[in-house]
C-alpha cells in the first residue's frame, strides 16, 4: 500500500504536463503499466499546431477546428485550447524543447489537413512527439515517483468518491495506490484495432475502468482513422505523418490517378475522415493506394524516421510510391470531464485522449491532440494542486476481480473492430459486434485471484468495445468520423 497526494495513471504528454505542474507543491506518483516511454505521445509525428506567425490568430484557428468537428464541438474548450497555444509553445521552449527552425531562425511551420495555415511547429523533422516526451521527462525524473510496468486495474471508490486504484504488477502481486486526486491519463483505444497507428499497449483500458467505477462516457462513437498507414503485405506498419501531404505528397491509385479530386475542396488535406473514406471505398473495389512522394525535395531528410520505417519495410523510395491504407489513430470520445478534468466521480480525475472535454467535436483537427495534452495538462493540474486535501480512510473492502469464463484473442477484437466499428459502419454490423461483446460480458464471474495482465487487457477491450458500439449503434446520422452506410454487411479492406 502506497499513499500520494496525486496518483497520475499513463505516461503520454498530458500525464507528464500534469506531474510537471502537481509536483511543485505535491506528492506525485505515477505508474504505467509497460515503460515510461511506451505512449502514443512518444509516436507522434506531425507536430503541435499552434497560432505563431501575425498573419494567423486563435480565431482562424479555432474555426478550422470547429469545422473539422462538424461543429459540434464544445466552443469553449475549442477557446481554451487555441488561445493558450502560443503561451504553451513558449513555456516547451522555456522547457528546454528545441522546435525545427527555418534558415531564418524562425519557427518551421508545417501544413496539415484542414488547416488554413501553416502553424504546425515539429522536432527532429518527424519525431516531435519523441523530443516533446524526453524533455518533459528530464524535467520529472527526479521530482515525482515513477513506477513502470503496473497496470492500473480498478479505481478504489468509497463513500462515492475516488481514493485511489488497485493495480497489478508483472508478477501478479496485486497492488494498492491511495491518493486525495487520481488522473486518468492513458490515453486512447486505436490498438482495439486492426490497423493503427497506436502503441500496442492501448487498450482502452481507462475507458473500461472509468466505466465500471460509474463514470459518464461522451462521443464514444467517434474514432479517427488516419488515412495514410504503411501497408505491406497485408499488415500495417506504422504511420506516414500528414504532414507529408502537408509538403506536397497525393493520393493515387496504381496507376497514378489522384483519388481526392472532385471530393473535397482541400483534396489531400481534407479533413482525415474525408480522405479515409475515400481510400476506404477505392479499396472496397480492388484499388491499390499509394502516397506520391515525388514533388517533395530532400525526403528523407525532412522526414528520417518515416524514411527509415518505410526502407526497413522493404520499399524503395526512389520509386516514389508508399502503399498506405487507413488505420485507427485517435479517439475523440472518452471520459467525460469539463476543462477542470472533473469526471462525475469526486477525487477522480482525466485529462488527454481518454478523456471527452468536447473540445474535439467529431473529428480532430491534425496535430491539436498534443496542444490538447499539454494545454489541459496544465489546466486540470492547477485545478488539481488548488484542491484540499482530504482524509483518507484505507479500509476498504475486500477487493474482488472480475474474470470472463471464456476470452476471445485480442486479434479476434481487432477484427471485430476493424470489420464493423471502423471507417464504414452498418447498423447490421454494429448489432452483430454488439452481441458479440455481450455474450463474453455475461460470462463475468468474481474470483478471488488475479487474472493475468493480457486477460485484463482483453476484459478492457471487450468492455471498451462494447461501450464504442454502442454508441455508434444508437447515433443514426453519419457526420464527422462517425459514417453510417445502408448495407447489409462492411466491406474488408
Amino acid at each position: 500500500m502506497r499513499k500520494a497526494d496525486v496518483v497520475i495513471i499513463g505516461s503520454g504528454i498530458a500525464a507528464l504536463m500534469a506531474a510537471e505542474e502537481i509536483c511543485q507543491s505535491k506528492n506525485v506518483i505515477l505508474f504505467t503499466k509497460k515503460k515510461i516511454f511506451d505512449s502514443n505521445s512518444m509516436l507522434a509525428q506531425g507536430g503541435i499546431a499552434a497560432v505563431m506567425t501575425d498573419d494567423d490568430s486563435w480565431e482562424l484557428h479555432q474555426q478550422d477546428t470547429l469545422e473539422a468537428g462538424c461543429y459540434i464541438n464544445n466552443e469553449k474548450a475549442v477557446e481554451e485550447l487555441v488561445k493558450n497555444g502560443t503561451k504553451s509553445m513558449e513555456d516547451l521552449v522555456s522547457f528546454g524543447m528545441k522546435f525545427d527552425m527555418d534558415p531564418n531562425g524562425r519557427f518551421h511551420l508545417g501544413r496539415e489537413g484542414a488547416h488554413r495555415k501553416n502553424r504546425i511547429l515539429h522536432a527532429g523533422g518527424d519525431a516531435t512527439g519523441k523530443h516533446l516526451v524526453e524533455t518533459m521527462y528530464k524535467r520529472l525524473e527526479d521530482k515525482i515517483t515513477i513506477i513502470e510496468n503496473e497496470m492500473a486495474i480498478d479505481f478504489i471508490i468509497k463513500d462515492h468518491k475516488c481514493v485511489g486504484v488497485y493495480a497489478l504488477a508483472e508478477n501478479g502481486e496485486l497492488k494498492i495506490y491511495y491518493a486525495n486526486a487520481t488522473l486518468l491519463a492513458t490515453g486512447g483505444i486505436g490498438s482495439m484495432y486492426q490497423f493503427s497507428s497506436n502503441n500496442q499497449s492501448i487498450t482502452g483500458d481507462g475507458i473500461a475502468m472509468a466505466y465500471r467505477a460509474g463514470c459518464g462516457m461522451a462521443d464514444l462513437e467517434f474514432v479517427q482513422f488516419h488515412p495514410t498507414m504503411l501497408y505491406v503485405n497485408g499488415e500495417c506498419k506504422g504511420l506516414v505523418s500528414e504532414a507529408v501531404r502537408g509538403e506536397g505528397a497525393y493520393l493515387v491509385t496504381k496507376n497514378g490517378r489522384r483519388i481526392m479530386k472532385g471530393i473535397h475542396p482541400f483534396e489531400d488535406l481534407a479533413p482525415r475522415d474525408v480522405v479515409s473514406r475515400a481510400i476506404y471505398n477505392e479499396m472496397k473495389n480492388g484499388e491499390e493506394i499509394y502516397l506520391c512522394i515525388s514533388s517533395i525535395d530532400n525526403f528523407e531528410e525532412r522526414f528520417p524516421t518515416i524514411s527509415s520505417n518505410v526502407k526497413n519495410n522493404g520499399i524503395d523510395l526512389a520509386d516514389g510510391y508508399i502503399p498506405v491504407v487507413p488505420g485507427a489513430h485517435f479517439h475523440m470520445g472518452g471520459v467525460k470531464t469539463n476543462t477542470n478534468g472533473e469526471t462525475n466521480i469526486p477525487g477522480l480525475f482525466a485529462v488527454g485522449e481518454v478523456a471527452s472535454t468536447g473540445v474535439h467535436g467529431a473529428n480532430r483537427l491534425a496535430s491539436n491532440s498534443l496542444l490538447e495534452g499539454i494545454v489541459f495538462g496544465k489546466k486540470v493540474a492547477r485545478f488539481i494542486a488548488k484542491l484540499p486535501s482530504m482524509m483518507i480512510d484505507v479500509n476498504v473492502m475486500k477487493y474482488e476481480i472480475p474474470r470472463l469464463r471464456t476470452l476471445p484473442t485480442k486479434n479476434d477484437i481487432r477484427d471485430m473492430m476493424m470489420k464493423y466499428v471502423g471507417i464504414v459502419r452498418t447498423e447490421e454490423g454494429l448489432a452483430k459486434v454488439i452481441n458479440y461483446f455481450t455474450d463474453y460480458l455475461e460470462s463475468v464471474e468474481l474470483e478471488t485471484h488475479a487474472m493475468t495482465l493480457e486477460e485484463l487487457e482483453i476484459y478492457n477491450m471487450i468492455t471498451t468495445g462494447k461501450l464504442v458500439a454502442d454508441a455508434a449503434f444508437n447515433r443514426k446520422e453519419s457526420i464527422g468520423s462517425h459514417f453510417i452506410e445502408l448495407v447489409n454487411e462492411p466491406a474488408n479492406l
